[in-house]
C-alpha cells in the first residue's frame, strides 16, 4: 500500500483523534449504535460544550458522521475511515518483522 500526501493526512488525523480518552469513549458508545448528543453527554457525564468540542475533531478526522434531525444532532462511526487506519496498520504487521530491540550495555 503506497500512501500519497492525502492518506498520510487522514491517517495522521485518525491517529490523533484516537489519541484522547474520552474520544476513545465516545467511539465505544458509538460503536453499537448512532446517538444523539443530549444521549452521549448523559451517558459520559460532560458538558454539551466539552463534547462538542471532541466531536469535532472526531468528525475532522473523518471518523464520526453527523446529521441534524430537529434540534439535535446524531452521530455514528464512519467504518471505511477505520478501515483505512486499520489497512494502514496492518502493512506493518504483514510486511515487517518485528525485531527485538537491542539491550544497550
Amino acid at each position: 500500500m503506497l500512501v500519497t500526501t492525502k492518506d498520510s493526512t487522514q491517517i495522521w488525523a485518525g491517529f490523533r483523534a484516537l489519541s484522547d480518552p474520552l474520544r476513545i469513549q465516545i467511539i465505544e458508545l458509538l460503536r453499537s449504535q448512532e446517538l444523539c448528543v443530549c444521549e452521549l453527554c448523559e451517558q459520559l457525564e460532560v458538558s454539551q460544550s466539552k463534547l462538542s468540542f471532541h466531536l469535532k475533531n472526531l468528525k475532522e478526522a473523518n471518523l464520526v458522521y453527523s446529521r441534524q434531525q430537529g434540534r439535535w444532532m446524531y452521530y455514528r462511526l464512519n467504518l471505511t475511515q477505520f478501515v483505512t487506519l486499520e489497512q494502514y496498520l496492518a502493512e506493518y504487521r504483514r510486511f515487517s518483522e518485528i525485531i527485538p530491540a537491542k539491550a544497550c550495555n
